[in-house]
């Protein structure tokens, strides 16, 4: 399986850098930070006045559909992004399915003002760590990756960092861990992370079974107007919409209809 995979390498790339640059080390640079993290539920939460809050994706590559952006330049995008009204960032970090990199972040940080997420396969507090030290705002926790237990630590150990998390799920077992570890903000995958199948009601099945109070944030299948429309009429807040931009030749324009209420 391709999580499986994913993971397995993520592991042991964490082992190389915690080498290279320890926890303790990575603790104390945090100080010398100049970017505190900003406030993601309210740049996330609908109104009445922004209906639909977009989380717009950098991302070159994905392991379905190799490269989807060969003129890929992520601080050009994060300002496309920006132009037509985006509400936060999402930014690919994980290197060898993905093609993504971690000094994107820094990169963004400097010329945005967007909340930026870290979007990885997150199983340690070290990288939650990095991903406060590089710029981000929040973090993706990915339920169907982790034990509750595990997940739980992990969202209270961002917390602990000022920073928040989106927590991913795919399932109702997903669901029970998001809500056992506190999640406050829950995005739902239409992905199926194994087949990478889609199942655009999902939505419509798990949302019901949420506690009131929760950022809900629709996740993969976003292409088209209606299909944010109907989702925001059952309780999404926001929509993390990558590959569809990715294949835009105007972007901010593209983002901008999206937008509209």
């Amino acid at each position: 399986m391709i999580l499986d995979d994913i993971i397995k390498k993520t592991k042991e790339d964490l082992e190389i850098r915690k080498e290279e640059f320890s926890m303790d080390w990575l603790g104390r640079s945090l100080a010398y930070n100049p970017f505190p993290p900003r406030d993601v539920m309210e740049a996330l939460t609908t109104t009445k006045e922004e209906p639909y809050r977009i989380i717009a994706e950098v991302k070159k590559a994905s392991p379905s559909k190799g490269v989807i952006r060969e003129d890929f330049d992520p601080l050009q995008i994060a300002k496309d992004y920006e132009a037509g009204g985006a509400n936060a960032i999402s930014v690919l970090t994980e290197p060898h399915f993905f093609q993504g990199n971690i000094e994107y972040l820094t990169m963004l940080r400097r010329y945005t003002s967007l909340p930026l997420l870290r979007k990885d396969f997150i199983i340690d507090e070290y990288q939650i760590l990095e991903a406060a030290v590089y710029g981000a705002d929040f973090i993706l926790l990915i339920a169907k990756a982790l034990e509750k237990k595990t997940l739980k630590r992990l969202l209270e150990y961002a917390w602990h960092l000022g920073l928040n998390a989106l927590v991913e799920i795919h399932d109702k077992d997903d669901l029970t861990k998001a809500i056992f570890a506190g999640a406050e903000i829950i995005g739902i995958n239409h992905r199926n992370l194994e087949t990478f199948e889609m199942d655009m009601k999902l939505s419509e099945t798990l949302i019901p079974m949420i506690p009131n109070g929760k950022v809900l944030v629709a996740e993969s299948g976003l292409s088209e107007k209606s299909t944010l429309e109907e989702l925001h009429h059952i309780g999404v807040d926001a929509f993390l919409i990558g590959e569809f931009f990715m294949r835009q030749e105007d972007i901010t324009s593209a983002l901008a209809h999206f937008k509209e209420a």
